[in-house]
């Protein structure tokens, strides 16, 4: 993922405490309590979302002058329209006519350029808890701090709003390709533990059968395109350090989330989240797709409530570090996504390709070769 840092955290962590933040665009109504305990589908924030006034030039689409606009409307300043609702008529009976683009309000009607005003109705917005927990925080009217005891996997690159569903697992190897064919009414409202990889006819089909997610180790560049319908779009740009998604709104959501693990091409997901997301087949689960690479960065993760998990022995909870002989992930450089061993940290700062000096890693790729890369280029996984 171009220009992705790590934030030091591990990318798998276990029986930890999940903060969910909710947040509306715009101030809102807040429908829950500090201290109040919610479930995925209560509704904690509500608000009327302001949509752009449209003009319209009357004048123009009845053929009249702009002073004659006032006395060819059959709406007033003030009054509220249904779309499609006549606005003015040139004729009393028969004539053209202006008919309201959207439901909304007039708000001017302009008797020198023969424009009127119509402000659309405000959008309506709830966004739901998603997850099972107790709301420790309201900052503000439109936000919702909630805090769950969970376990969670963080991904490095992801597309897709935050949706709620029940983890499935496709396949039983991190190194199996997802099947079209695995992808049924068996799977609808879950989120799906895929391996290697998926095509742009699996995300389909995957939207067909209301799959609310999708978790992979990667994705073909050509694949992410056809699924995102964006293929001849001038804003993609490949290579390395140019890669980018279309700029808004050609970055709407696609219909599900999807989190990648390891990067783009096929790539095996790592051992260590894949067997955390398998030892919680069948459970609740929250994921995020949201990719954020400024400061604050924000990276893709699934969340697993504890408070239904049944039958699963409690694990020590993993802390990854940097050590002779664990693993790590590379996430800048040439080698971004790959996996290696750490082999030594060497005493002396060294001289990077960048020209600056620094302490770094030695690390042992898995056709044997040793790079040194800074710790800030890597990120511990659990062995």
């Amino acid at each position: 993922m171009t220009h992705y840092y790590p934030d030091g955290a591990a990318p798998v962590v276990m029986h930890t405490v999940a903060r969910i933040e909710r947040q509306l665009p715009v101030e809102g109504e807040v429908l829950v309590r500090v201290g109040s305990r919610v479930e995925p589908d209560d509704i904690v924030l509500r608000a009327q979302y302001p949509l752009d006034p449209q003009i319209i030039n009357i004048a123009r689409d009845l053929g009249v002058l702009p002073t004659q606009v006032y006395s060819k409307m059959k709406k007033e300043e003030g009054n509220k329209v249904a779309k499609g609702e006549v606005l003015a008529r040139a004729g009393l009976i028969a004539g053209a006519s202006v008919v309201a683009p959207v439901a909304g309000t007039i708000t001017t009607i302009d008797r020198s350029t023969g424009y009127v005003t119509l402000t659309p109705n405000p959008l309506p917005i709830e966004l739901k808890a998603q997850v099972r927990g107790i709301v420790m925080e309201v900052p503000d009217s439109r936000t919702v701090i909630i805090e769950t005891p969970a376990s969670y996997v963080q991904g490095i690159f992801g597309l897709g709003g935050e949706r709620f569903g029940v983890l499935r697992l496709l396949v039983t190897d991190p190194k199996e390709q997802v099947d079209i064919s695995s992808i049924d009414a068996r799977s609808a409202y879950a989120i799906l533990i895929g391996g290697a990889s998926i095509t742009a006819a699996a995300l389909r089909r995957a939207i067909d059968e209301q799959v609310r997610g999708v978790i992979v180790g990667g994705i073909e560049e050509h694949e992410l395109r056809d699924f995102l319908g964006d293929d001849g779009f001038d804003a993609w740009r490949t290579g390395y350090n140019t890669w980018r998604l279309p700029a808004p709104p050609y970055n709407r959501d696609p219909g599900l989330t999807l989190m990648i693990t390891e990067g783009f091409g096929v790539h095996p997901m790592n051992e260590a989240l894949f067997k955390t997301l398998s030892l919680y087949d069948q459970q609740e689960a929250l994921i995020e797709g949201v990719t954020q690479l400024r400061s604050p960065q924000r990276r893709p993760r699934v969340v697993i409530p504890l408070s239904r998990v049944r039958n699963i022995e409690q694990a020590a909870v993993i802390k990854a570090s940097l050590a002779v002989g664990s693993p790590a992930r590379i996430v800048a450089g040439p080698h971004r996504g790959t996996v290696g061993t750490v082999r030594s940290f060497p005493a002396l700062p060294q001289l990077l390709p960048s020209g600056v000096r620094s302490h770094v890693v030695e690390i042992t790729l898995s056709d044997g070769k040793q790079t040194l890369l800074p710790a800030a280029a890597l990120e511990p996984l659990s062995p």
